[in-house]
């Protein structure tokens, strides 16, 4: 979901990823991250009077803009994508002919300070997606015991001296000085990181801790792997899943989702199986995308991204039927 300038909202693969996930045009969708709108303008630019998006978002900046979208066609929801068999079936769905999920933060989240998902600007430390739920970062940086704070710093910062940034945060708290802010945050992690080691000039060094406390504080990678698992059971034969991914952890999860449910032999190889009780591909793997040279120029923030698109193949789910 990122752009290149404050206040900015650029699309990220746009076109490539409506093109992929729209075969059938009376179908009916799911935007699972509404944002500020640009993927369902265009999805909906795309469906024919029959058919039908609905889409989910949990943050309550995201609900004004979807209201000013006017279309019979589409329904928006503001709830996390994790809860999509339940909303649909609200709404008398059981199948889908596609699914898009454009993870990560927005750029408006991230340009309003007030947020708190960045360290270019001191404000209070949220980092919440819904920010009427749920504790904020502050919160969770000033409870978390030593051995979890390391491992999310480790597991979802990837960063190298986690331990060193966790024992900064406890100490801190022990002295009565709890994190509160943005700019405190930013300030610990570059203190409890050697000096020698900050060669990359580009990247703050806070900017893997900042990552890690937000995917934590969110729950991106649990929400993640139950929408996909959802999806298995919703999308029709032929339906697509088009997930864009900004970091390794989430494009990691995807394409070994993808993988086990196109190639569920390999897991099955060591059992004594004939052939035809093997289990069968309920997944094709259809594309891998990048950000192309122009679009990472005009837009520096989605020069990670990662498109994976996946097609739902006729083989029966848990549960009995067809797809």
């Amino acid at each position: 979901m990122p752009s290149s300038a404050p206040s900015a909202h650029l699309t990220v693969l746009a076109a490539p990823a409506v093109e992929h996930l729209v075969t059938d045009r009376a179908g009916t969708y799911v935007d699972g991250t509404f944002g500020r709108g640009g993927h369902s303008r265009l999805i909906l630019q795309r469906l024919s009077a029959g058919g039908r998006l609905i889409a989910f978002d949990r943050d309550p900046q995201a609900a004004p803009v979807a209201a000013a979208l006017a279309d019979p066609r589409f329904h928006f929801v503001r709830t996390p994508f994790s809860r999509l068999s339940a909303t649909l079936a609200s709404l008398g769905l059981s199948r889908l002919h596609g699914l898009l999920l454009d993870l990560g933060v927005s750029s408006p989240q991230i340009d309003e300070a007030a947020r708190g998902f960045s360290w270019r600007a001191d404000a209070p430390l949220d980092m919440r997606m819904d920010s009427t739920a749920g504790l904020t970062a502050a919160q969770w940086l000033a409870s978390a015991p030593y051995e979890e704070l390391l491992r999310v710093i480790r597991d979802y910062g990837e960063e190298r001296f986690a331990a060193s940034i966790a024992k900064a945060v406890v100490a801190r708290r022990e002295a009565g000085r709890p994190v509160a802010t943005t700019g405190e945050l930013a300030a610990l992690v570059a203190g409890a990181i050697p000096g020698r080691d900050r060669r990359d000039a580009a990247q703050h060094p806070a900017t893997r801790t900042f990552q890690a406390v937000r995917i934590q504080v969110n729950q991106e990678l649990e929400e993640l792997a139950l929408v996909l698992e959802q999806a298995l059971s919703l999308l029709i034969a032929g339906g697509r899943l088009v997930v864009i991914s900004f970091h390794s952890l989430e494009d990691r999860l995807v394409k070994h989702f993808i993988d086990a449910h196109a190639h569920p032999q390999r897991a099955a190889a060591r059992l004594p199986l004939r052939e035809s009780e093997l289990p069968q591909p309920r997944l094709k793997a259809v594309a891998r995308v990048k950000v192309d040279a122009a679009e990472a120029a005009a837009n520096p923030r989605a020069r990670s991204a990662v498109m994976r698109v996946a097609e739902r193949t006729a083989v029966a789910w848990a549960g009995g039927g067809r797809a």
